[in-house]
């Protein structure tokens, strides 16, 4: 059950798309002075070394973030705002320049933080917890941000509605089991019902696996349902085949190519923001002719 470790995928292409939006919600949440709740379900360890052996071993920075750097002279003109706004606070934990240090949702969350807001941290894996709450502790932020050693599908409920009625819920599990779609789904039907108005941003991979492909229209139907607006962003860097492959012969997986991110309640900027900054993720992260994008709204 938790033989996933983010570790080997900090920095990949889906970290680049979940953790702009991220950063694009949480400054449009801090666009007003009354104060909000961040709540991450599945937090992961805190910050990652990209020149770590495991980030080393599976090489998806490279194809990921440090593309998306390394090619931007590519670009014709600027680079989107999302996508520099996402920039600026990765060199905040690296201020000696260069990308060596990868903060992961939580610590980008905590960065973004004013006096007035809260973060809520769920991790259950036994090792990644230590580190995160070691990591935290560092911080001294005190009550402004809790660690909680606990399922975060169970735990999200007792903090909806925050006290601000403010908030952002941000839910990206691993996918290790099937079960997590399903939970995923429950979690956001009891998210709506208990806090109408908050932004819920669900990352999850497109894989050959039916859950996968029916997530993102059983959200979809619990925003309509809710009478709340949608949006849904795909991105995809290269084939799921192999190279060689011969006619007749069946595709073989080759790591995860392709993610999405659902936002309900999402901040009426962000659409036109992902137009901008999607097709440069393509250009600068894609790797063959099948790479691409989609952008959806309801």
């Amino acid at each position: 059950m938790f033989s996933y470790r983010h570790s080997f995928h900090a920095g990949n292409h889906a970290d680049v798309l979940k953790h702009s939006i991220l950063v694009a919600v949480m400054k449009h949440l801090a666009l007003k002075e009354v104060g909000f709740t961040a709540i991450d379900t599945h937090a992961g360890a805190g910050v990652y070394r990209l020149d770590g052996n495991d980030a080393r071993q599976s090489g998806e920075a490279q194809e990921g973030l440090l593309a998306l750097m390394r090619n931007k002279s590519k670009l014709a003109g600027p680079m989107a705002d999302l996508l520099l706004d996402y920039r600026r606070v990765l060199d905040h934990f690296n201020p000696s320049g260069g990308l060596l240090n990868y903060p992961g949702s939580p610590f980008i969350a905590q960065h973004l933080l004013r006096e007035q807001d809260k973060l809520k941290l769920f991790e259950m894996h036994p090792t990644d917890i230590r580190s995160l709450q070691t990591q935290v502790d560092a911080l001294k932020a005190g009550r402004q941000v809790m660690v909680m050693h606990e399922d975060g599908f169970n735990g999200l409920p007792k903090f909806l509605p925050p006290p601000t009625r403010r908030g952002l819920v941000f839910i990206d599990p691993s996918y290790e089991i099937k079960l997590d779609y399903e939970r995923v789904v429950v979690a956001v039907s009891i998210g709506l019902k208990r806090f109408a108005t908050g932004t819920y941003v669900v990352w999850y991979p497109i894989i050959p696996r039916p859950q996968a492909h029916s997530l993102p229209r059983h959200l979809t139907n619990l925003a309509r349902q809710a009478d709340k607006p949608w949006l849904h962003a795909t991105l995809r860097i290269r084939t799921g085949a192999r190279d060689g492959v011969k006619a007749g012969e069946s595709l073989k997986p080759i790591g995860l190519v392709d993610s999405g991110v659902i936002v309900i309640n999402p901040p009426f900027t962000l659409y036109e923001q992902l137009q901008q900054a999607l097709p440069q993720m393509v250009q600068l992260m894609g790797q063959d002719h099948l790479a691409g994008f989609q952008l959806t709204q309801g």
